[in-house]
């Protein structure tokens, strides 16, 4: 973001850099400003539109989604309150906060300290634990 900025700002030098000069100093700063950047405008337009054209290259770039190769969807949650069981499948970009028991309707929230119903009642822990990250907070 930072290079989009100074590379607006070079490209744009030939129109902003006149009136400050004008601000400042009135014609004689403004006949100095002008020779001074107009031996330099086309590297200026160049270097700005390269260094704009880098950030959104940057901005835009995919970014490398986490493997899902070794990480185990399926999962056997028991319900705390009648030791109901069900296989279930964790989703693998968000957690699951709350899960309604088949059996006795109970519904089941996390413990304390866990992030999600899978943590605290299930056979296999949440994806992004799995993966050692910090889960959805």
């Amino acid at each position: 973001m930072i290079s989009a900025a100074l590379g607006f700002v070079l490209a744009t030098s030939c129109c902003w850099l006149p009136w400050l000069a004008l601000a400042l100093g009135g014609a004689a700063g403004l006949s100095v400003v002008s020779e001074g950047v107009e031996k330099y405008g086309g590297w200026l337009m160049v270097l700005g539109i390269g260094l704009v054209g880098w950030s959104g290259w940057k901005f835009f770039q995919k970014r490398k989604k986490p493997q899902l190769g070794n990480i185990v969807l399926q999962s056997l949650l028991t319900c705390p309150n009648c030791g109901f069981q069900r296989m279930e499948t964790m989703p693998s970009d968000a957690c699951q906060f709350f899960y309604e028991c088949e059996n006795c309707r109970q519904l089941l929230r996390p413990k304390p300290g866990d992030c999600c119903v899978f943590c605290s009642y299930g056979s296999v822990k949440c994806p992004p634990i799995q993966l050692g990250k910090d889960c959805c907070v």
